[in-house]
């Protein structure tokens, strides 16, 4: 049921981020972690995802790396430290399916909502 909860979730947000509500913030660790997958027809899909809905703002190097620095002393794993970085650094929310990194991201001090996919569409109310 929950998978399932997440699917439809996911979709809501995507299909608000076609109608341009909210924008998909990319940064270059999510390209990392797709040219990492192993299945080719996943990577496709994600990737041309990306590239037609993602927006890269410019970031600040030497900040973003010190605050993933900081987030990787807290017990962050090193890509979940990149990715919240660079979050922090160009969007308003950060949404992961992960319960681990969002108990994680609970605790630190930042301006950043953290979100799973399912109660990011309830407190957005989107339908």
């Amino acid at each position: 049921m929950r998978v399932r909860l997440e699917t439809d979730a996911y979709y809501l947000i995507l299909q608000a981020v076609q109608n341009k509500k909210y924008d998909l913030i990319v940064s270059p660790v999510h390209f990392l972690e797709i040219d990492a997958m192993d299945d080719v027809e996943e990577r496709y899909e994600v990737s041309a995802l990306l590239k037609k809905f993602g927006v890269q703002p410019s970031w600040d190097s030497a900040k973003t790396r010190q605050r993933a620095e900081e987030l990787y002393q807290m017990s962050f794993g090193a890509a979940d430290a990149a990715h919240v970085a660079f979050a922090e650094a160009g969007a308003d929310f950060f949404i992961t399916c992960d319960d681990k990194l969002l108990k994680k991201c609970g605790r630190i001090d930042t301006a950043l909502k953290f979100a799973s996919p399912v109660n990011f569409i309830i407190e957005e109310d989107l339908k």
